[in-house]
């Protein structure tokens, strides 16, 4: 398989409020790095998986409404754990949408996409599926 992976981060706050997350139940801020892999079984004839820019592009839009946000104050995530994990499945379910929708222009190649969240230099999750 071939893959094409871009990057970008992140700066949010937020809290786990449950006993399982010790100390990060309080209100604690975040910078996450944000990879997104995009996987193709084959290159186009202008041997790419999909543009870089493009792909740069999309996860730049798919990572704005969270970028310096309280995901506490997320309407959408209202009683939802914001973990690592579940902020990788919610930004792969945006980054499929933007595949799907074409804005890749990768003519329906790219098969399977991971998200990967680094939260520091020595711990990161990610989600990772078919498209």
């Amino acid at each position: 398989m071939f893959a094409v992976e871009v990057r970008d981060h992140i700066m949010i706050a937020h809290s786990l409020p449950s006993p399982v997350f010790g100390p990060a139940q309080g209100m604690h801020g975040a910078t996450f790095t944000v990879d997104a892999a995009f996987y193709t079984a084959d290159i186009d004839a202008h041997g790419l998986v999909v543009d870089i820019g493009l792909a740069t592009e999309a996860l730049t839009d798919t990572l704005a409404p969270l970028r310096y946000k309280n995901l506490d104050e997320i309407p959408e995530f209202a009683g939802k754990f914001t973990t690592t994990e579940f902020l990788c499945k919610h930004i792969f379910d945006r980054m499929a949408e933007a595949v799907r929708d074409g804005r890749l222009k990768d003519d329906g190649r790219v098969r399977k996409l991971r998200i990967q969240l680094h939260e520091s230099h020595v711990a990161r999750a990610w989600y990772e599926g078919d498209i």
